[in-house]
């Protein structure tokens, strides 16, 4: 069973700031976030149905929950978060844990 962390940001005032201090900033912290099995970021997302589409979408993934709350209680998880709190400054963001995930095909 698979835990991931999505993270959706919306569109900043300043995009070249906010790509500046996630490049720079945000990815290196988050990489060293322990557990971590994959870490992907998503531009270009385009909306289906209605409101506009997402800036950036980054998903982390665990292997387990277990795994992904003692990365985010360690000090680089509470230095990640705390950065993760500047970003929103930038950009609004909506985030989301799922846990497991169902194979239907």
């Amino acid at each position: 069973m698979t835990a991931r962390f999505i993270a959706l940001y919306e569109t900043p005032a300043d995009p070249a700031a906010f790509d500046r201090h996630y490049r720079e900033v945000h990815i290196p912290l988050a990489r060293g976030l322990q557990g971590l099995r994959r870490y992907t970021i998503s531009r270009d997302v385009a909306a289906l149905r209605g409101g506009a589409p997402y800036y950036l979408v980054a998903e982390l993934e665990w292997d387990t929950m277990d795994e992904l709350h003692a990365a985010f209680a360690s000090p680089k998880g509470r230095a990640t978060a705390a950065d993760a709190a500047h970003l929103q400054e930038l950009a609004p963001v909506r985030s989301m844990i799922v846990s497991g995930g169902e194979s239907v095909l």
